[in-house]
């Protein structure tokens, strides 16, 4: 099919029976009241918690959609959004309010296409990861909301410079020849992070996620990794250094999802810019340290990109619904991109998960881990792939495998432990001796001294 028609396929998929939504500006009690709303609406299948508390003790709350909330079910990819990230970029959080009320109406509705993402997807959806920021801004309104005013969290510290640096840990490995992947954080870096920024951290530590979004504002592009560019000589100014990850064709692919989903995009020119496909490296742009996409993508097993997705940071509630008509395709097809690739059950030879196994592509430096059931999700763009999967303990197994445009192909590995050889003990030549004897001629020094080790 071509790419144009995609969007334009999904898009008719979702016009059916599409309710009228409330298009205003949540202010943080009006947000919680609007998640509540959607899970009262749709219990059975949404699901609200907090991930921590903001410094001003608001709760960073984050929507669930699955057939099973609360429930990892194994081979089933776990997908996060996070919204509002800089407080004063707020159209990603009103996007993340209508999505999850589109999730809910559509479910109730029986539009498939929905129906079948919800119980084929575990969906994390947090709509504001900065809600301090967020009411400084708002206190100022549209009309006169400076550019910088509400970024920052209640500590003044621009969380998507925050996380630690792993991508400088990356580039010195990269020079030794070391891993690029779930690369060990510092002894004290949760000294220097912030409480958004800690339960952020803690969050994705603990779900296996394995394809994520941060909606920003200010530009209309899909930014993906590497944030930041190894050369830092110029610090003056932005530098434009292409700086692509090993995945840099499938970061790509994901990125132009979204924006040829998008209304407007793909056309490249918005904001005074100009992106090819409305996508770019974010190094490309300019070199970001510390950033939260960068993170995901050396810490955890999650490929994530950064959407930025208005020109105005703040855009009056009557921009409210052309943005969202605008967006609502293209939110929904990134998260169908979860399912591609390959994944699988990792297991011993009695068919118990082994957690922790590493799965790794040929030429691919780049390596993903199993979750906690043994269960496993690679993103591949379609080919013929060779893939390895070992575990500590285990021998490993390869296995050459093809994945298809379409759904991901099902690969499971099974480990036999590893057998451990004991060398031969030598045997004295000679004359048999006598243990007894051999006991009473040779003893132990520190025996004869008797306190002595």
């Amino acid at each position: 099919m071509a790419r144009w028609l995609r969007p334009l396929v999904g898009a008719l998929l979702l016009l059916e029976g599409a309710a009228a939504l409330s298009f205003l500006h949540h202010r943080y009690e009006e947000l919680v009241q609007a998640l509540f709303r959607v899970q009262s609406q749709c219990p059975y299948v949404t699901r609200i918690y907090s991930i921590g508390r903001s410094v001003e003790g608001r709760h960073l709350y984050v929507l669930e959609f699955s057939d099973s909330p609360g429930m990892h079910e194994p081979l089933e990819p776990e997908f996060k959004y996070v919204g509002n990230m800089h407080g004063n970029e707020v159209l990603g959080r009103e996007l993340l309010l209508q999505l999850s009320e589109f999730l809910c109406e559509e479910y109730q509705r029986g539009n498939e296409r929905i129906t079948r993402l919800i119980h084929d997807t575990r969906i994390h959806i947090m709509p504001s990861m900065n809600p301090d920021g967020y009411e400084v801004a708002a206190k100022q309104g549209p009309d006169s909301n400076g550019y910088l005013t509400g970024r920052n969290n209640a500590n003044g510290v621009d969380l998507n410079r925050n996380f630690p640096d792993l991508n400088t840990l990356m580039y010195y490995s990269r020079e030794i020849s070391g891993p690029n992947h779930h690369i060990p954080l510092p002894d004290n870096w949760k000294s220097q992070v912030e409480p958004e920024t800690l339960a952020v951290i803690q969050w994705i530590s603990s779900y296996n996620f394995v394809l994520s979004a941060n909606l920003h504002g200010g530009a209309v592009v899909a930014n993906y990794p590497y944030d930041k560019s190894q050369d830092q000589r110029f610090r003056s100014h932005r530098r434009t250094v292409n700086t692509p990850t090993p995945d840099d064709k499938l970061f790509q692919k994901l990125a132009k999802t979204y924006s040829y989903a998008h209304s407007w995009m793909h056309r490249g020119w918005n904001c005074g810019d100009y992106f090819a496909d409305g996508i770019t490296n974010g190094a490309s742009w300019y070199s970001l340290s510390k950033g939260m996409q960068d993170f995901n993508y050396l810490y955890t097993n999650c490929f994530e990109i950064t959407l930025e997705l208005s020109c105005n940071k703040f855009p009056p509630k009557e921009d409210l619904e052309r943005q969202w008509m605008a967006n609502r395709e293209a939110l929904v097809a990134f998260i169908e991109e979860v399912h591609q690739g390959i994944k699988g059950l990792v297991s011993d030879e009695n068919n118990n998960g082994i957690a922790g196994a590493v799965i790794s592509v040929q030429g691919i430096s780049h390596d993903i881990t199993s979750g906690d059931m043994g269960d496993y999700f690679r993103l591949l763009l379609p080919g013929t792939y060779t893939v390895t999967a070992s575990a500590e303990g285990y021998q490993p197994q390869t296995v050459t495998t093809t994945v298809g445009p379409a759904a991901p192909s099902l690969v499971h590995f099974q480990l036999k432990q590893e057998v451990v050889r004991k060398l031969p003990e030598r045997k004295a030549s000679g004359t048999r001796i006598n243990n007894k004897a051999l006991q009473k001629k040779v003893v132990p020094r520190a025996t004869r001294r008797g306190t002595q080790r």
